[in-house]
């Protein structure tokens, strides 16, 4: 598990974002307040806990997205103050950061298993689920270092799955990396499907089937006539969906048996 003095040691690389003046405010009155030895700390402090408040914010996340998130609105979840939560985490900047690696802890590996295939296939699978269930983590994965200790945990066991393989520290990192690209890769395809299933069905709504089929045979029948994209049509007249729901694990699976493939036989 992460130690607390974990976030200690990384606060100067998670700190690169200017501070919330706001939220930078309440930290130093309640820090002051302490100093003093008044204590007067907002109502539940002492009975709420770092890990709830974090539990609580990603669940909001999780039903509404990230925009949601505000130190106000996690508190009233909570039934606290919202002063509460500043005794805890200094901003919503340190919140997000915080949930951000908590989701890490659902991509975690066991532990090398002497078989580094097996290993970094599970790592991709498990961070593939961990990031459809939580879809907004995907707003901020170019955007927010993932220097958190989980993330650190996971990193540290994908170079260990690949001990003994006779691997510079150069290659190993660029092997995990280029999975975890080719994940990331892959889910923000997925949710692009997802969301234009979605606006599909939105503009869509209220025909029949035969009259969306009549919709999508019109749209063929126009590509076609250009005349300028014989493989496209030939994929259409094939009956294929590339998007199709139904194949997208598989879709998924070949695209990483492809790159484990790749990566053993550079190795062999």
């Amino acid at each position: 598990m992460a130690e607390e003095g974990d976030w200690e040691l990384l606060a100067p690389f998670l700190g690169l974002r200017p501070p919330d003046p706001h939220a930078k405010r309440l930290r130093n009155h309640v820090e002051e307040d302490i100093k003093r030895g008044g204590r007067h700390l907002p109502r539940r402090a002492d009975a709420l806990s770092r890990d709830q408040i974090v539990r609580a914010a990603i669940a909001v996340a999780d039903a509404e997205g990230a925009e949601a998130i505000s130190m106000r609105r996690i508190a009233r979840e909570l039934n606290a103050g919202t002063m509460s939560l500043y005794w805890h985490i200094g901003s919503k900047e340190e919140l997000l950061d915080l949930m951000i690696d908590e989701v890490q802890a659902e991509t975690r590996i066991p532990g090398p298993s002497g078989d580094w295939r097996a290993d970094l296939r599970e790592l991709a699978c498990n961070t593939r689920t961990a990031l459809h269930r939580h879809r907004w983590m995907m707003d901020f994965m170019g955007g927010r270092p993932p220097l958190g200790p989980k993330s650190l945990q996971n990193l540290e066991r994908a170079l260990a799955a690949l001990d003994g393989l006779g691997l510079g520290a150069g290659e190993a990192i660029r092997i995990v990396m280029t999975v975890a690209t080719y994940v990331l890769g892959a889910v923000l395809r997925e949710v692009q499907e997802i969301k234009g299933e979605a606006y599909q069905d939105m503009e869509l709504a209220g025909l029949s089937d035969a009259e969306r089929m009549a919709v999508v045979r019109e749209f063929a029948d126009r590509v076609r006539a250009t005349g300028r994209y014989p493989h496209l049509a030939t994929l259409m007249d094939s009956g294929v969906d590339p998007d199709s729901p139904q194949t997208r694990e598989a879709r998924f699976e070949f695209g990483l048996d492809c790159l484990l493939d790749g990566i053993a036989a550079r190795l062999g």
